[in-house]
């Protein structure tokens, strides 16, 4: 994420978690629409929660709010307990069999290369078929075992790399440079130095190889954007391996339209979001059922729980509904 295989994952919590990633973004054209958005059951459902956490970040941080905020629902944490450094949530090594073994994702990926910057666009938003990147990965395979790295095809978008150089990798995930400029993303890792300049030396010589490969003309014949390079990220390996937790309910919907930049696709998959995911849950909070709810954005995540269910706790929800609920976009702002 000899030793022993992670176990099974532990029994399924108490209460019913639900987890959005980019509920808001900084993005010009989402905080322009965001004060429109009509959210009549998420407005509903917060005058019914208390604030819990904040995770408090900023757009600079390697790791994504929403994936900091999955770790720690799953337990994927460091052997004190204490959140993963950032940029190192081993995600990789946690789905695996041997999760104190260092392992990451190489995210097969075209570089455009601007006038003054160089952008990253993900396997998913250049239509890479299984075919296409399955020859890619399997040329690149030999030049990774020479770096002690055994590289797996795992799907199209992603494939599979575990070897002691990836011990210690800070990386930005996928998400964060998807769509932008590399450039402020590639950090160094203080604690794999060496791992770190071999992985760069192996991603210019990933970049020179698939250049040579028949699936760069391929696509190119088709006028698909051909794959130069992999992007590294859910690098790392357990440092006490130990059963994780069920994950919470994580709709994909509006982190799919975020990172394609199309914010009436996002404002459509908020509404649908609304009209089923929000208001299920806040059924459940009205019927007194143990619910949690974490909104995240680019900077920050915050966590919502049941009220206290006191009579004094009661007659001060009910006087604060007097005065009036807070518009649901006023919770997203900040995020």
């Amino acid at each position: 994420m000899s030793v022993a295989p992670m176990a099974p994952e532990a029994p399924p919590p108490l209460h019913t978690h639900l987890l959005l990633p980019f509920a808001s973004a900084r993005a010009p054209e989402c905080l322009a629409v965001l004060n429109s958005l009509p959210l009549p059951n998420l407005q509903a459902l917060l005058a019914e929660l208390v604030p819990a956490t904040t995770d408090s970040g900023d757009e600079h941080a390697l790791s994504l709010p929403h994936e900091r905020a999955l770790a720690q629902a799953r337990g994927l944490v460091k052997a004190d307990g204490s959140a993963c450094d950032d940029g190192q949530i081993p995600w990789a090594a946690a789905g695996s069999a041997d999760p104190a073994t260092p392992q990451a994702w190489f995210s097969p990926c075209h570089f455009q290369i601007g006038t003054d910057h160089v952008s990253l666009l993900p396997g998913e938003q250049i239509g890479l078929t299984d075919e296409d990147a399955r020859g890619l990965c399997d040329a690149l395979s030999p030049y990774c075992a020479e770096d002690g790295i055994t590289l797996r095809f795992e799907s199209a978008t992603r494939w599979h790399a575990s070897g002691e150089p990836l011990r210690g990798i800070a990386s930005a995930s996928l998400d964060r440079v998807s769509g932008r400029a590399v450039d402020g993303w590639m950090p160094q890792s203080p604690a794999n130095p060496a791992g770190s300049q071999l992985l760069k030396r192996l991603q210019s010589e990933a970049q020179m190889l698939f250049y040579t490969h028949p699936v760069h003309d391929a696509r190119t014949a088709r006028g698909l954007l051909p794959v130069n390079g992999f992007w590294i990220s859910g690098a790392g390996a357990l440092e006490a391996p130990a059963p994780l937790r069920p994950a919470p309910t994580v709709p994909d919907t509006l982190r799919q339209a975020a990172l394609r930049a199309d914010w009436a696709a996002w404002q459509q998959a908020w509404a649908q979001l609304d009209a089923t995911e929000m208001k299920a849950l806040l059924e459940a909070a009205r019927r007194g059922e143990p619910v949690m709810l974490t909104l995240c954005g680019e900077r920050c995540a915050q966590t919502w729980v049941n009220a206290p269910q006191g009579a004094g706790a009661r007659l001060g929800r009910l006087f604060k509904n007097l005065l009036g609920r807070e518009p649901a976009w006023k919770a997203l702002e900040p995020l």
